[in-house]
This record gives C-alpha cells, structure tokens and sequence, in this order.
C-alpha cells in the first residue's frame, strides 16, 4: 500500500514541481532554455510540409480552427500541437517557426526553430514515399541555420545558444504506420521487431550527429500506442472497436530498444542529457479512461468521420465534424487534439525537468 501512496505522490508532485519552476522563471520573464528545436513528423510540424509538393498538409480549414486567429498553419491539429505548450511551459512568448518559411530571415533563429516534416521517420525512405523532409535532410537544415546564427550572433553566442537549447525528436511512428504496416516490399522482408532495430540504428545515427553538432540537451519522444489511433483502429482492426493489440506490442517493443539504446549513447556521449519522454503511457490512459481524464470520445476523431480522414481527406467539407473537439481525444484519423497535447505536454515537461535544470 505504502508503494502505491509514495507512487501516487510523486505522480502528483512531479506536475506541481515543474509548475514550481515554469511560473517562478515566466514570472522573470526569461524563457528557462536559449532556444528550442524540433525535429519530426507530423506530431510536430509547425508548416514545413506547406512549402512541399506533398499531399501531407494540413494547411486548411478546419485544420487550426482552434488556433490563434482560426488559422490554419500547417499544425495537424485543430489549435495547439504538445511542442506548442513545451515552448509556452519553457517560457517562451512565441513558437520556434517552420525553417522552409524563414531561412533568410537570421534573427528569428535565435529562439530556435522547427524543422520537423508531415511523414517523415528515422528511415529516410518514409519520408521519400510521401515526399517529405527526412530526418537526414532536416539535419541539413539545422547546420544551415546554425551558419546563420553565427553570422547573426556570432561564433561564440551561437555556440552557447546550441548547447544550452533543448532539442526535440518525435519520429517512428509514420515509420510504421505510413510505410510497414502498408508497405510489402519492408513488411514481407523483415519482421516488426526487425524494423524496429533498423529504425534504432538510424535513430542512434541521429542522436550522435545532432551531438556532433553541439547539441547538449536532447528530448525524445517515444512511439504513441499506434494500435489506438483512430484510423488504425478502422485499417488494421478487422472490424473491431478496440485498440489494435499487434501495433500496440510493435510500440512498445520500440519503446523498450529506445530506452537501451539512449542508456549506451549517454555512456558514450560526455556532457549529453538524453531523456526519453513517454508519450506512451499517458496516451492510453487517455484513450482507454476517457470519462475520466474529462474527454467523451476517445475512438472516433472529431474531424469527418473520425475513422480515418487525415491531411486532405480532412477538409471543411468533411461530413460530421464535431462541434466541440475538446471533448474529443482525437482531432483527425491521427493526431490527437487540443485538448489531448495539453494534457501530454503537461506529462513531457514533468518527464523532462532534468533537461531543464
């Protein structure tokens, strides 16, 4: 019993003391971090894919109804993404924008920026099959926009913006369910658990080139309980209404590699802080107790159907477009909601305060 309180009030102290922390340092009026930068799939861009010749946009109505101004920026999202409160949480007044819209534009690096792509993945080749930006290509990105900080800044500022900014990956989940699952050419070849090791050696890539770079402070998403994504759920169900169990053991299997692997690139890399953030955990709380974390629907999405429209199959013409979607835990076939990324946000700043500190 005893295990179960001191559980209970470490979940409920972790919260309360990285609220601690985020209003003493907004009342200062000092973000905690120099800068931020993102790196991802569709979970995180901010309006990269709008300057793509892709079908993975989401730079449209309804998409952003919820936004500042109503707008749609390219966010798959009806407001807020979770990146968007880590970034207000931080203590920053505005969000790292999308690198393809900015790159001229030098003093708007020094905050950070987004250089995260709709389908892109740790395998390059996902990101290829929808034409988006892989995760190689965005690491080109960044070593462009580090050359503009230090012209901007100089050599020595920029330096100490790199390694002080924290550093945001989510990928691997368009790895599975945008290119294995549907794809027979990686499907019929390697087993799941086979996939999974080669998306940990690009991942493992990744982390030591970003740290090659300068960066210090790295958060990492891990993969969500893809079987409980709506549009998994209508794909891969068989006419079910639960959680697919198979994609959800795929997620959590990646997630176990993930964990081990960052504990042997922290061995290796001097200096580095690497956190895992477990998007995970809260998720499935969420989609399997909605009533309880105050949310009515938690298997259709709010947008169309709910079963499966995402990026163009979500417009404003979708028959059926809830009216309220923050009773919904899903905004599209996808991505969850406003309402859902705040309540995930809230978990990655408890998971990630010792980024921070």
């Amino acid at each position: 019993m005893e295990n179960h309180h001191s559980r209970y009030y470490l979940t409920f102290l972790l919260p309360v003391l990285a609220l601690v922390v985020v209003v003493l340092n907004v009342s200062n009026a000092q973000p905690l971090v120099p800068a931020l930068f993102i790196f991802g799939d569709s979970v995180v861009d901010v309006g990269n894919n709008n300057q793509l010749h892709t079908i993975v946009k989401a730079n449209f109505p309804p998409y952003g109804r919820d936004f500042k101004n109503h707008r749609s920026t390219g966010r798959f999202c009806n407001g807020k993404l979770a990146s968007d409160f880590t970034a207000e949480n931080l203590g920053f007044t505005s969000y790292p924008p999308p690198y393809l819209n900015l790159r001229v534009k030098g003093n708007n690096l020094l905050n950070g920026a987004n250089f995260a792509s709709a389908a892109s993945g740790y395998y390059d080749f996902t990101a290829k099959l929808w034409d988006a930006i892989p995760l190689s290509q965005q690491l080109e990105h960044y070593k462009e926009c580090q050359n503009i900080l230090v012209e901007v800044a100089g050599q020595s500022n920029a330096s100490s913006i790199i390694s002080g900014a924290i550093h945001l990956v989510s990928a691997g989940n368009s790895d599975f369910i945008q290119n294995y699952y549907i794809n027979p050419l990686l499907n019929k070849v390697y087993t799941a658990d086979q996939f999974s090791d080669i998306l940990i050696q690009h991942y493992a890539n990744f982390i030591q080139n970003l740290y090659a770079l300068g960066a210090r402070r790295i958060g990492v998403t891990t993969l969500p309980p893809m079987g409980c994504v709506p549009a998994a759920i209508t794909l891969f169900g068989s006419d079910s209404n639960v959680c697919v169990a198979r994609l959800n053991t795929d997620a959590l299997n990646f997630n176990m590699k993930l964990n081990s692997t960052s504990e042997s690139l922290l061995r290796n890399l001097p200096g580095l802080k690497l956190v895992i953030l477990d998007i995970y955990q809260p998720l499935y709380e969420l989609v399997t107790k909605p009533s309880e974390n105050g949310f009515f629907e938690a298997r259709k999405a709010c947008c169309g159907t709910g079963l499966v429209e995402t990026a163009i199959l979500c417009n404003k013409d979708s028959i059926g477009t809830c009216a309220n979607a923050s009773e919904y835990v899903f905004w599209d076939g996808f991505h969850p909601s406003e309402s859902a990324n705040k309540v995930l946000a809230d978990d990655l700043i408890a998971a990630g305060i010792s980024l921070i500190s």
